[in-house]
């Protein structure tokens, strides 16, 4: 595996915080669209706007609220899986389910040291070596990826996708605080 990106329990908590504030700027738009927009099939990784988010939301949970923990026998994963929680067919359960990852991704986050960053975690369908830092950019990447389908499903609608800059989302942060 390639040299990771050094980056601090600090860091990583930034990150997560610019995760989750993007991620919810895209949930309110694609909550805000008329009809069942959010839910059309578009061709895209996971269909639609409303399974991209969840996905994200998936990610998000196996990784940081699992794997990272050390939760990630092959029992546990499967209950993860079956749990129909994870898969919500309307706004209130996947209100319920993004609170949920949320609160269990931010308790892993808070209490990270530089050793934790770095201990090993491994999970079945990745083959290699990583680490926890890895498991963060995991996320992060992948999340990034697949908000920049949204942006490309938005704009084929002539519909303007929420800001996703860094500069801007950690702006609206600081403000909050």
């Amino acid at each position: 595996m390639s040299p990771s990106l050094e980056l601090s329990p600090r860091d990583v908590r930034a990150l997560v915080a610019y995760n989750r504030a993007v991620f919810e700027r895209y949930a309110r738009a694609v909550r805000r669209l008329r009809g069942r927009a959010a839910m059309r099939k578009r061709g895209i990784g996971h269909e639609s706007l409303f399974g991209t988010l969840v996905h994200i939301l998936n990610v998000q949970e196996v990784w940081l609220a699992y794997i990272v923990r050390g939760r990630s026998s092959d029992a546990e994963l499967e209950a993860l899986f079956a749990d129909a929680r994870r898969h919500p067919k309307d706004w209130k359960g996947f209100s319920a389910y993004a609170a949920r990852v949320w609160h269990e991704v931010e308790k892993t986050v808070r209490d990270l040291d530089r050793a934790a960053l770095a201990r090993r975690v491994s999970v079945f369908w990745m083959p290699g070596r990583y680490t926890v830092r890895d498991a963060i950019l995991q996320t992060t990447m992948e999340e990034a990826h697949h908000l920049g389908e949204m942006i490309g499903a938005l704009w084929q609608d002539d519909i303007e996708p929420p800001d996703m800059t860094w500069i801007d989302v950690n702006r609206a942060l600081a403000r909050r605080r």
